[in-house]
């Protein structure tokens, strides 16, 4: 898409502007460098100990749980099963 190098709200701004309606995020300190109340589209933050892809794995039955009842402009955290 030609998105590369593009961050923060700038990034959320553009996914809105181009119909997504979620950002999936790794980035825990998003929900502190954004004004949650502005948010232009739904972000769901993966919260795992680390961004290996077998641990991220483990997230994806949660995740589309979460995208499943994702309410618009929210930000919603996916956690890591005990």
């Amino acid at each position: 898409m030609g998105w590369s190098g593009i961050e923060n709200g700038e990034l959320l701004q553009l996914a809105a502007s181009n119909g997504f309606d979620a950002l999936i995020s790794t980035d825990k300190g998003l929900e502190y460098e954004q004004n949650q109340r502005e948010l232009p589209l739904a972000v769901v933050v993966l919260m795992a100990k680390d961004n290996k892809l077998k641990t991220l794995e483990s997230l994806v039955p949660l995740l589309i749980k979460a995208l499943a009842s994702l309410q618009p402009r929210t930000l919603t955290k996916v956690h890591q099963p005990a």
